[in-house]
């Protein structure tokens, strides 16, 4: 299986990360990407920088080497209401939006609760990926969010960090394991990511493909397969906007 393109990567601007943005670019060309998109944290997270470094994404190129180039962001969801820390002026201007659960951002409630925060979050048109629905410190129900990410159009990650031994999240193979298997039954899309921290991992889906293999997960219904989703639903508003801080 030929994974054409990794989505959330970050660069030295989230604070704790380890390559430059020309780094990650080279790292993907090298691992035969044929997209690469770059998805920094956003500022509620100790260490990311202030939003206004997300205004300025029309001075990188569209196509580098022949690799088309995306610029997302990993927003942080803030409370049981799935608000992010990305302004709306912001988010129309991105590629894509990751949306996710963190430390220092999301303080966890129940299963239920967790769950009804990111189908809060799936109602904001401009999030296209949950990121890392895998972690026992945010339980989630899976026969709850699965069905709406489908019926959404929200992708779900399969995030080849969380399923690493030294993750820090918590179960996160047995709970990727859960996802997929409910993902084939409701006829959900997942987004394979790397979560790279440092350009050496820059796609490497090792951990992830054996864990497709293992629950037979369907081809159909993972995006990196195809560029067909790149090309009809991201869109950098950025290349024409004027409309910055800067």
């Amino acid at each position: 299986m030929d994974i054409l393109f990794d989505l959330h990567t970050h660069t030295i601007a989230s604070g704790h990360a380890y390559s430059t943005l020309q780094e990650n670019i080279s790292a993907a060309k090298a691992a035969g990407l044929k997209a690469y998109g770059f998805s920094d944290h956003t500022q509620t997270l100790p260490g990311a920088p202030n939003n206004i470094w997300f205004d300025n994404f029309r001075v990188i190129p569209r196509e580098i080497d022949g690799m088309l180039i995306l610029g997302g962001a990993e927003a942080n969801i803030l409370d049981f209401d799935g608000n992010i820390d990305l302004e709306e002026r912001r988010c129309k201007k991105l590629d894509y939006i990751i949306a996710s659960m963190h430390p220092h951002c999301y303080t966890s409630g129940t299963a239920e609760v967790n769950t009804r925060a990111l189908l809060k979050a799936m109602d904001n048109p401009y999030i296209t990926i949950i990121g890392h629905p895998d972690d026992d410190r945010y339980p989630l129900i899976y026969d709850i969010l699965v069905p709406a990410a489908a019926e959404k159009g929200v992708l779900l990650e399969l995030n080849n960090s969380s399923l690493k031994p030294k993750s820090a999240r918590i179960n996160g193979l047995a709970n990727a394991r859960k996802m997929l298997i409910c993902a084939k039954k409701y006829n959900a899309r997942i987004v394979l990511g790397t979560d790279s921290h440092i350009s050496f991992d820059i796609g490497r889906f090792d951990d992830a493909k054996k864990l497709i293999e293992e629950v037979d997960f369907p081809k159909e219904l993972i995006v990196n397969t195809s560029l067909d989703i790149i090309k009809n639903r991201f869109s950098r508003k950025q290349d024409t906007d004027t409309d910055t801080d800067l």
